[in-house]
């Protein structure tokens, strides 16, 4: 059987069940700085952005968005550990990847001290290999920097089509295709089908075991 060289995945969203502390976190922060809810279409769309960038959109100058980012981030820190988990089959088959020898990693558009928390929540820490965070690149998904450096420290820069990069977003599957892996966008993220869709995909997956199965040629 024909395994990928390697597997990449996105975090939030793919990985970790994120949804509901993200949206709780972003509405506690409009509401302390704006007193009211923006339209919440808005910040689904952006999902897969690095949080700074997300809070550009609502801030009305440079110190709101500072504020914004810091309420954000402190009020995910005293909530975070109790409204995460994985998503089922996560550890499951991470570890059935490196079993038959795919190399793994984690690209994400989270910074490294909530994303590393996140992914040791999630109890996926001794699963991965390599993980890039979103404070280690000059450019954010979709961006292909992030996966480029994945590829290079999993040593598969010079086989990227054997590379598959799974993700819950446009930018994922933006970052993947640029970066010339195969892309598999999840049905379980934030975003509908057809958003994802439109992006053309490889493949798409209802649950993490069905890359276990998907066909690398």
């Amino acid at each position: 059987m024909t395994i990928w060289k390697g597997v990449l995945f996105d975090l939030d969203g793919t990985l970790a069940d994120t949804l509901d502390l993200t949206l709780r976190c972003f509405r506690y922060a409009m509401s302390a700085h704006l007193k009211k809810q923006p339209p919440i279409d808005a910040f689904m769309a952006s999902m897969g952005r690095p949080l700074p960038l997300q809070m550009s959109d609502y801030a009305r100058s440079e110190a709101e968005r500072l504020a914004m980012l810091d309420t954000f981030v402190s009020y995910q820190d005293k909530v975070h550990d109790a409204m995460v988990e994985p998503f089922s089959g996560a550890v499951s088959t991470l570890r059935a990847l490196r079993k038959q020898g795919s190399r793994v990693g984690i690209v994400t558009s989270k910074g490294h001290r909530i994303g590393r928390r996140t992914i040791e929540v999630c109890g996926l820490d001794k699963e991965i290999e390599f993980v890039v965070f979103g404070n280690e690149v000059e450019q954010a998904k979709p961006h292909p920097e992030a996966v480029f450096k994945a590829l290079e420290a999993l040593g598969l820069s010079d086989e990227s089509s054997s590379v598959l990069f799974v993700g819950d977003s446009p930018h994922d599957i933006r970052a993947g295709r640029s970066a010339g892996t195969k892309t598999a966008a999840v049905t379980w993220g934030g975003l509908d089908r057809r958003t994802l869709s439109a992006e053309n995909p490889d493949f798409f997956i209802d649950t993490l075991g069905e890359i276990l199965k998907l066909d690398p040629s």
